[in-house]
Protein backbone atom coordinates (compact mmCIF):
# COMPACT_ATOMS: atom_id res chain seq x y z
CA UNK A 1 0.00 0.00 0.00
CA UNK A 2 1.07 3.10 -0.96
CA UNK A 3 2.16 6.25 1.46
CA UNK A 4 -0.68 8.85 1.92
CA UNK A 5 1.92 11.66 2.08
CA UNK A 6 3.82 9.79 -1.00
CA UNK A 7 0.29 11.52 -3.26
CA UNK A 8 0.23 15.13 -1.79
CA UNK A 9 1.46 17.11 -4.23
CA UNK A 10 3.36 19.67 -1.82
CA UNK A 11 5.43 16.33 -0.73
CA UNK A 12 8.88 17.05 -2.50
CA UNK A 13 9.20 20.97 -1.81
CA UNK A 14 7.78 20.10 2.18
CA UNK A 15 10.12 16.90 2.63
CA UNK A 16 6.86 15.06 3.31
CA UNK A 17 7.32 16.03 7.10
CA UNK A 18 3.66 16.44 8.56
CA UNK A 19 5.11 18.94 11.41
CA UNK A 20 6.05 21.69 8.56
CA UNK A 21 2.94 21.19 6.12
CA UNK A 22 0.16 21.58 9.14
CA UNK A 23 2.69 24.96 9.68
CA UNK A 24 2.05 26.06 5.69
CA UNK A 25 -1.50 24.79 6.21
CA UNK A 26 -2.61 26.37 9.64
CA UNK A 27 -0.27 29.90 8.14
CA UNK A 28 -2.12 30.22 5.15
CA UNK A 29 -5.78 29.85 6.38
CA UNK A 30 -5.15 32.31 9.13
CA UNK A 31 -3.59 34.76 6.08
CA UNK A 32 -6.69 34.48 3.81
CA UNK A 33 -8.70 34.79 6.68
CA UNK A 34 -7.20 38.05 7.39
CA UNK A 35 -7.13 39.36 4.01
CA UNK A 36 -10.66 38.01 3.78
CA UNK A 37 -11.64 40.59 6.77
CA UNK A 38 -9.44 43.25 5.59
CA UNK A 39 -11.69 43.01 2.05
CA UNK A 40 -14.89 43.39 3.91
CA UNK A 41 -13.91 45.77 5.91
CA UNK A 42 -12.72 47.87 3.12
CA UNK A 43 -16.21 47.51 1.11
CA UNK A 44 -17.74 48.54 4.58
CA UNK A 45 -16.29 51.67 4.67
CA UNK A 46 -16.96 52.16 0.80
CA UNK A 47 -20.69 51.42 1.40
CA UNK A 48 -20.88 54.02 4.94
CA UNK A 49 -18.91 56.73 3.07
CA UNK A 50 -20.19 56.30 -0.39
CA UNK A 51 -22.04 59.96 0.24
CA UNK A 52 -18.93 62.10 1.28
CA UNK A 53 -15.82 60.50 -0.84
CA UNK A 54 -15.69 61.09 -4.60
CA UNK A 55 -16.67 58.22 -6.86
CA UNK A 56 -13.25 57.60 -8.22
CA UNK A 57 -11.62 56.89 -4.64
CA UNK A 58 -14.38 54.57 -3.47
CA UNK A 59 -13.44 52.70 -7.34
CA UNK A 60 -9.95 52.68 -5.78
CA UNK A 61 -10.80 51.11 -2.61
CA UNK A 62 -13.03 48.36 -4.06
CA UNK A 63 -10.14 47.38 -6.23
CA UNK A 64 -7.81 47.76 -3.42
CA UNK A 65 -10.12 45.45 -1.46
CA UNK A 66 -10.59 43.08 -3.98
CA UNK A 67 -6.82 43.17 -4.33
CA UNK A 68 -6.62 42.25 -0.87
CA UNK A 69 -8.49 39.29 -1.19
CA UNK A 70 -7.28 38.03 -4.51
CA UNK A 71 -3.59 37.86 -2.62
CA UNK A 72 -5.79 36.11 0.59
CA UNK A 73 -7.18 33.50 -2.40
CA UNK A 74 -3.16 32.86 -3.46
CA UNK A 75 -2.84 31.49 0.14
CA UNK A 76 -6.19 29.70 0.57
CA UNK A 77 -4.85 27.42 -2.81
CA UNK A 78 -1.89 26.74 -1.19
CA UNK A 79 -4.11 25.11 1.50
CA UNK A 80 -6.07 23.56 -1.24
CA UNK A 81 -3.21 22.15 -3.41
CA UNK A 82 -1.53 20.62 0.09
CA UNK A 83 -4.08 17.83 -0.93
CA UNK A 84 -5.69 18.82 -4.24
CA UNK A 85 -4.03 19.39 -7.25
CA UNK A 86 -5.51 22.30 -9.03
CA UNK A 87 -2.79 24.45 -10.13
CA UNK A 88 -4.71 25.76 -13.05
CA UNK A 89 -7.01 27.19 -10.59
CA UNK A 90 -3.83 28.33 -8.39
CA UNK A 91 -2.26 30.12 -11.80
CA UNK A 92 -5.87 31.55 -12.60
CA UNK A 93 -5.72 32.93 -9.01
CA UNK A 94 -2.09 34.61 -9.34
CA UNK A 95 -3.08 36.17 -12.76
CA UNK A 96 -5.94 37.97 -11.09
CA UNK A 97 -4.01 38.92 -8.26
CA UNK A 98 -1.12 40.29 -10.83
CA UNK A 99 -3.92 42.30 -12.38
CA UNK A 100 -5.80 43.44 -9.18
CA UNK A 101 -2.12 44.45 -8.25
CA UNK A 102 -1.12 46.17 -11.41
CA UNK A 103 -4.75 48.17 -11.22
CA UNK A 104 -3.89 49.11 -7.45
CA UNK A 105 -0.29 50.22 -8.27
CA UNK A 106 -0.93 52.53 -11.13
CA UNK A 107 -3.94 54.09 -9.27
CA UNK A 108 -1.86 54.41 -6.03
CA UNK A 109 0.77 56.32 -8.19
CA UNK A 110 -2.00 58.37 -9.59
CA UNK A 111 -2.94 59.32 -6.39
CA UNK A 112 0.28 59.82 -4.38
CA UNK A 113 0.79 63.88 -4.51
CA UNK A 114 -3.04 63.89 -2.94
CA UNK A 115 -2.42 61.13 -0.48
CA UNK A 116 0.56 63.09 0.62
CA UNK A 117 -0.87 66.75 0.48
CA UNK A 118 -3.86 64.92 2.76
CA UNK A 119 -1.38 63.45 5.48
CA UNK A 120 0.52 66.60 5.20
CA UNK A 121 -2.52 68.49 5.77
CA UNK A 122 -3.92 66.25 8.67
CA UNK A 123 -0.37 66.29 10.07
CA UNK A 124 -0.77 70.28 10.22
CA UNK A 125 -4.52 69.82 12.23
CA UNK A 126 -3.31 67.93 14.80
CA UNK A 127 -0.77 70.39 15.64
CA UNK A 128 -3.60 73.20 15.66
CA UNK A 129 -5.52 71.32 17.84
CA UNK A 130 -4.18 72.41 21.38
CA UNK A 131 -4.48 76.43 19.58
CA UNK A 132 -7.86 75.67 18.38
CA UNK A 133 -9.06 74.29 21.89
CA UNK A 134 -7.60 77.55 23.91
CA UNK A 135 -9.34 79.33 21.29
CA UNK A 136 -12.60 77.54 21.58
CA UNK A 137 -12.11 77.55 25.53
CA UNK A 138 -11.46 81.69 25.25
CA UNK A 139 -14.57 81.79 23.05
CA UNK A 140 -16.64 80.20 25.71
CA UNK A 141 -15.37 82.44 28.61
CA UNK A 142 -16.74 85.18 26.39
CA UNK A 143 -19.79 84.09 25.70
CA UNK A 144 -20.09 83.80 29.76
CA UNK A 145 -18.97 87.45 29.92
CA UNK A 146 -21.09 88.86 27.49
CA UNK A 147 -24.21 86.88 29.63
CA UNK A 148 -23.13 88.33 32.84
CA UNK A 149 -22.80 91.45 30.79
CA UNK A 150 -26.46 91.88 30.03
CA UNK A 151 -27.68 91.41 33.63
CA UNK A 152 -25.27 93.95 34.90
CA UNK A 153 -27.05 96.19 31.96
CA UNK A 154 -30.20 96.11 32.87
CA UNK A 155 -29.70 96.31 36.74
CA UNK A 156 -27.10 99.33 35.70
CA UNK A 157 -29.86 101.05 33.40
CA UNK A 158 -32.68 101.02 35.60
CA UNK A 159 -30.20 102.05 38.69
CA UNK A 160 -29.13 105.02 36.76
CA UNK A 161 -32.53 105.88 35.31
CA UNK A 162 -33.94 107.54 38.60
CA UNK A 163 -30.83 109.96 39.72
CA UNK A 164 -30.86 110.95 35.93
CA UNK A 165 -34.51 112.24 35.53
CA UNK A 166 -34.23 114.24 38.58
CA UNK A 167 -31.03 115.64 37.31
CA UNK A 168 -33.19 116.79 34.24
CA UNK A 169 -36.03 117.89 36.77
CA UNK A 170 -33.47 120.40 38.35
CA UNK A 171 -32.17 121.34 35.32
CA UNK A 172 -35.20 122.35 33.77
CA UNK A 173 -36.24 124.58 36.95
CA UNK A 174 -32.81 126.13 36.30
CA UNK A 175 -33.48 127.19 33.14
CA UNK A 176 -36.47 128.93 34.20
CA UNK A 177 -35.72 130.79 36.80
CA UNK A 178 -35.88 134.41 36.81
CA UNK A 179 -32.81 136.37 36.81
CA UNK A 180 -30.70 133.91 35.56
CA UNK A 181 -27.73 134.96 33.27
CA UNK A 182 -27.75 133.92 29.32
CA UNK A 183 -24.32 131.48 30.38
CA UNK A 184 -26.08 129.61 33.14
CA UNK A 185 -28.97 128.98 31.36
CA UNK A 186 -27.05 127.19 27.80
CA UNK A 187 -25.10 125.46 30.82
CA UNK A 188 -28.36 124.15 32.45
CA UNK A 189 -29.87 123.10 29.14
CA UNK A 190 -26.57 121.35 27.65
CA UNK A 191 -26.76 119.56 31.31
CA UNK A 192 -30.32 118.50 30.19
CA UNK A 193 -29.44 117.27 26.78
CA UNK A 194 -26.54 115.55 28.17
CA UNK A 195 -28.39 113.77 30.67
CA UNK A 196 -30.63 112.71 28.28
CA UNK A 197 -28.12 110.92 26.29
CA UNK A 198 -26.93 109.31 29.28
CA UNK A 199 -30.70 108.10 29.49
CA UNK A 200 -30.60 106.63 25.85
CA UNK A 201 -27.09 104.98 26.78
CA UNK A 202 -28.37 102.88 29.51
CA UNK A 203 -31.32 101.77 27.29
CA UNK A 204 -28.72 101.68 24.22
CA UNK A 205 -25.42 101.07 25.07
CA UNK A 206 -25.52 99.12 27.61
CA UNK A 207 -27.78 96.72 25.90
CA UNK A 208 -27.60 98.05 22.11
CA UNK A 209 -29.80 95.28 20.81
CA UNK A 210 -32.57 96.78 22.68
CA UNK A 211 -32.88 99.87 20.43
CA UNK A 212 -36.30 100.27 19.16
CA UNK A 213 -36.12 103.97 18.09
CA UNK A 214 -36.21 104.46 14.00
CA UNK A 215 -32.65 106.42 12.17
CA UNK A 216 -32.69 110.04 12.21
CA UNK A 217 -30.79 112.54 10.12
CA UNK A 218 -27.55 113.26 12.50
CA UNK A 219 -25.12 115.81 11.64
CA UNK A 220 -21.92 114.11 12.45
CA UNK A 221 -20.61 117.98 12.70
CA UNK A 222 -22.61 118.55 15.70
CA UNK A 223 -22.60 115.20 17.19
CA UNK A 224 -18.75 115.27 17.43
CA UNK A 225 -18.91 118.93 18.96
CA UNK A 226 -21.21 117.83 21.76
CA UNK A 227 -18.66 114.67 22.63
CA UNK A 228 -15.60 117.12 22.44
CA UNK A 229 -17.78 119.04 24.93
CA UNK A 230 -17.81 115.95 27.40
CA UNK A 231 -14.29 115.14 26.53
CA UNK A 232 -12.73 119.11 27.50
CA UNK A 233 -11.82 118.79 30.96
CA UNK A 234 -9.69 115.33 29.60
CA UNK A 235 -8.20 117.54 26.54
CA UNK A 236 -7.22 120.47 29.26
CA UNK A 237 -5.89 118.28 32.02
CA UNK A 238 -3.04 115.93 29.46
CA UNK A 239 -2.47 119.34 27.74
CA UNK A 240 -3.13 117.61 24.08
CA UNK A 241 -3.77 119.24 20.94
CA UNK A 242 -6.86 118.11 19.67
CA UNK A 243 -7.59 119.15 16.79
CA UNK A 244 -10.77 119.14 14.30
CA UNK A 245 -11.25 118.96 10.56
CA UNK A 246 -14.82 119.03 9.08
CA UNK A 247 -15.31 119.03 5.04
CA UNK A 248 -18.37 118.17 3.11
CA UNK A 249 -22.12 117.30 3.50
CA UNK A 250 -21.70 115.23 7.16
CA UNK A 251 -25.26 114.34 7.29
CA UNK A 252 -25.94 110.29 7.88
CA UNK A 253 -29.07 108.36 8.66
CA UNK A 254 -28.54 106.85 12.10
CA UNK A 255 -29.64 106.12 15.65
CA UNK A 256 -28.49 109.19 17.49
CA UNK A 257 -27.40 107.85 20.82
CA UNK A 258 -25.51 105.72 19.37
CA UNK A 259 -23.52 107.78 17.01
CA UNK A 260 -22.31 110.01 20.15
CA UNK A 261 -20.85 107.13 22.34
CA UNK A 262 -18.95 105.55 19.41
CA UNK A 263 -17.57 108.39 18.31
CA UNK A 264 -17.08 109.12 22.24
CA UNK A 265 -15.30 105.90 22.58
CA UNK A 266 -12.80 105.94 19.52
CA UNK A 267 -12.07 109.73 20.87
CA UNK A 268 -11.36 108.91 24.20
CA UNK A 269 -9.58 106.38 23.77
CA UNK A 270 -7.15 108.38 21.61
CA UNK A 271 -6.98 111.47 24.02
CA UNK A 272 -6.24 108.88 26.71
CA UNK A 273 -3.28 107.18 24.28
CA UNK A 274 -2.10 110.20 23.83
CA UNK A 275 1.56 111.10 25.55
CA UNK A 276 1.75 114.21 27.46
CA UNK A 277 1.69 117.83 26.95
CA UNK A 278 1.08 118.55 23.28
CA UNK A 279 0.40 115.06 22.05
CA UNK A 280 -1.92 115.55 19.36
CA UNK A 281 -5.36 114.13 18.65
CA UNK A 282 -6.78 114.22 14.88
CA UNK A 283 -10.07 114.03 14.15
CA UNK A 284 -11.10 114.07 10.86
CA UNK A 285 -14.64 114.09 9.22
CA UNK A 286 -15.08 113.85 5.52
CA UNK A 287 -18.83 113.94 3.68
CA UNK A 288 -18.88 112.54 0.72
CA UNK A 289 -21.97 111.42 -1.92
CA UNK A 290 -22.85 108.25 -0.25
CA UNK A 291 -21.15 108.64 3.20
CA UNK A 292 -19.18 110.16 5.90
CA UNK A 293 -16.07 109.01 7.16
CA UNK A 294 -14.41 109.91 10.48
CA UNK A 295 -10.79 109.48 11.02
CA UNK A 296 -9.48 110.01 14.77
CA UNK A 297 -5.22 110.14 14.57
CA UNK A 298 -3.36 109.79 17.72
CA UNK A 299 0.55 110.05 18.58
CA UNK A 300 0.04 107.55 21.60
CA UNK A 301 2.40 104.38 21.84
CA UNK A 302 0.22 102.25 19.21
CA UNK A 303 -1.36 98.81 19.58
CA UNK A 304 0.52 95.72 20.16
CA UNK A 305 0.14 93.37 17.51
CA UNK A 306 -1.06 90.90 19.73
CA UNK A 307 -3.90 92.48 20.56
CA UNK A 308 -4.75 93.64 17.13
CA UNK A 309 -5.78 90.69 16.27
CA UNK A 310 -8.73 90.29 18.26
CA UNK A 311 -9.34 93.89 18.66
CA UNK A 312 -12.63 94.28 18.29
CA UNK A 313 -13.12 91.01 20.82
CA UNK A 314 -15.32 91.34 23.72
CA UNK A 315 -12.90 91.41 27.11
CA UNK A 316 -10.20 92.42 25.01
CA UNK A 317 -8.57 96.01 26.03
CA UNK A 318 -5.97 98.19 25.03
CA UNK A 319 -5.25 99.91 28.61
CA UNK A 320 -4.68 96.34 30.44
CA UNK A 321 -6.23 96.32 33.92
CA UNK A 322 -7.27 99.54 33.37
CA UNK A 323 -9.29 98.74 30.52
CA UNK A 324 -12.83 96.13 30.87
CA UNK A 325 -12.81 95.60 26.90
CA UNK A 326 -15.90 96.55 26.10
CA UNK A 327 -15.94 99.65 24.12
CA UNK A 328 -14.48 98.58 21.11
CA UNK A 329 -16.51 95.35 21.10
CA UNK A 330 -19.67 97.69 21.36
CA UNK A 331 -17.85 100.16 18.69
CA UNK A 332 -18.00 97.28 16.09
CA UNK A 333 -21.30 96.21 16.69
CA UNK A 334 -23.22 99.52 16.75
CA UNK A 335 -20.83 99.96 13.49
CA UNK A 336 -21.82 96.21 11.95
CA UNK A 337 -25.93 97.87 13.27
CA UNK A 338 -25.58 100.94 11.01
CA UNK A 339 -24.30 99.12 8.13
CA UNK A 340 -20.90 100.64 8.57
CA UNK A 341 -17.31 99.91 8.63
CA UNK A 342 -14.35 100.34 11.11
CA UNK A 343 -10.95 99.99 10.46
CA UNK A 344 -7.78 100.61 12.43
CA UNK A 345 -4.06 101.48 11.56
CA UNK A 346 -1.81 101.22 14.16
CA UNK A 347 2.19 101.15 14.22
CA UNK A 348 4.00 100.39 17.98
CA UNK A 349 5.56 103.92 18.86
CA UNK A 350 4.04 105.92 16.17
CA UNK A 351 0.68 106.20 17.27
CA UNK A 352 -2.88 104.67 16.29
CA UNK A 353 -5.22 105.82 13.49
CA UNK A 354 -9.24 104.98 13.57
CA UNK A 355 -11.23 105.09 10.37
CA UNK A 356 -14.99 105.14 10.54
CA UNK A 357 -17.44 104.80 7.76
CA UNK A 358 -20.93 105.82 8.28
CA UNK A 359 -23.47 105.05 4.85
CA UNK A 360 -25.46 108.25 4.01
CA UNK A 361 -28.74 106.31 3.97
CA UNK A 362 -29.93 103.37 4.68
CA UNK A 363 -33.26 100.97 4.25
CA UNK A 364 -34.78 100.31 6.91
CA UNK A 365 -34.81 96.68 8.29
CA UNK A 366 -36.43 94.40 10.61
CA UNK A 367 -33.25 94.34 12.41
CA UNK A 368 -33.47 97.69 13.42
CA UNK A 369 -35.85 97.19 15.89
CA UNK A 370 -34.96 94.35 17.52
CA UNK A 371 -36.95 92.54 20.32
CA UNK A 372 -36.92 94.27 23.90
CA UNK A 373 -37.03 92.14 27.19
CA UNK A 374 -38.61 93.73 30.33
Amino acid sequence: MLDPVALMPHAVCWAAAPRLIWTMVVTNAITFLSYLSICLTLLFLVRRTGKVIARDWAYFLVGFALFIVACGSTHLLEVITTWTPIFWVDAWTNVLTAVLSAYVAIMLIRRAGQIGFGVNDYSARLQNVEAERLQLQESLISAQKLEEWSRISAAVSHEIRGPLEAIQNLQFLIQHTEGISPDIAALALTTTEEAARVLAISDSTLSFMRETKRREEIDMALALESVRFLLNPLIREKGLDFQVEISGNCVVEAFPGEIRQILLNIIRNACEAAGGRGSRVLVQVAGEEDGVQVTVSDTGPGIDPEIMRNLFSFGMSTKGNKGNGIGLWTVKHLMDKHHGEVKVDSAVGRGTSFQLWWPAKVEQESGDLLMAGD
